[in-house]
């Protein structure tokens, strides 16, 4: 019932929309390259409306896969990257473990030690066993595969950014985060998320930027959850087999494959 509300009153098919929705969250690809695309199917879809299927749905993806996620180790790398709205950057915050699995990300419009500590503690809540609201979310016709215990960091690798020392130093002050947690601030221990970067900057090109913080960060959402289902972070889709990562998402939306 839930998922029949979700895609009521909409003009097209679920699968159709759910497949603007991933390709354009997957490839570096415009609004007005998918009308193009789709045209060539037959269908005409005008690329506002497109982009209203992206603000809706990226973020309920996001919440669809979080239940099923791997369990990542305890060896953080954070850093945060750009993000052009309105004009101005903007600073997206992203933490990966040392095999490369996306931990957490959050867009933010300051670079300062509130900023670096909102992420840590966005972070260290995604590393709970389960969540009611992750419950909620998780479609009864997704598979029905335990969250993993995530445990909390034992080292973070960050850049030479002062505000990250000073967040870390209030979060163990107040015993959010455990005082045997050690920080590194080493540049070269960060290239590997430096590189994964790169795979969010390339999807944001084509649309030339963003106009609003609130429709940058729900397509940022789904940037980055596309980017772990690539990279074969949720439970049971081994990276590369794109036929079965797009019967996941299929399956989590409650929509035949």
């Amino acid at each position: 019932m839930e998922n029949a509300k979700l895609f009521k009153w909409r003009h097209l098919e679920a699968a159709i929309i759910l497949l603007c929705v991933r390709w354009y969250l997957r490839y570096a690809l415009s609004y007005r390259d998918l009308k193009e695309m789709m045209r060539e199917r037959g269908l005409s879809i005008d690329h506002t409306t497109i982009f209203r299927w992206v603000q809706h749905y990226a973020p309920e993806l996001e919440k669809r896969c979080r239940p099923h996620l791997k369990a990542w180790n305890d060896s953080w790398k954070v850093d945060e990257t750009y993000i052009k709205i309105k004009k101005v950057w903007m600073y997206l915050y992203r933490a990966m473990d040392s095999e490369g699995n996306t931990i957490e990300f959050l867009l933010s419009p300051t670079r300062d030690a509130e900023a670096a500590k909102r992420f840590f503690l966005k972070a260290l809540h995604a590393t709970t066993d389960s969540t009611p609201q992750a419950q909620q979310v998780a479609s009864p016709t997704a598979p029905t595969v335990p969250t993993p215990t995530r445990r909390t960091p034992r080292v973070i690798n960050v850049d030479k950014n002062a505000a990250y020392p000073k967040a870390i130093a209030n979060l163990k002050a107040t015993e959010v985060l455990p005082q045997h947690v050690e920080l590194r601030q080493l540049k070269y221990l960060n290239n590997l998320i430096e590189q994964d970067h790169r795979c969010i900057k390339r999807l944001t090109k084509p649309g030339m930027g963003f106009f609003t913080f609130e429709t940058a960060w729900r397509t940022v959402q789904g940037f980055e959850v596309m980017n772990m289902i690539r990279k074969g972070q949720l439970q049971g889709v081994a990276k590369g087999d794109v036929k079965e990562q797009v019967i996941l998402i299929a399956k989590l939306f409650g929509v035949a494959g």
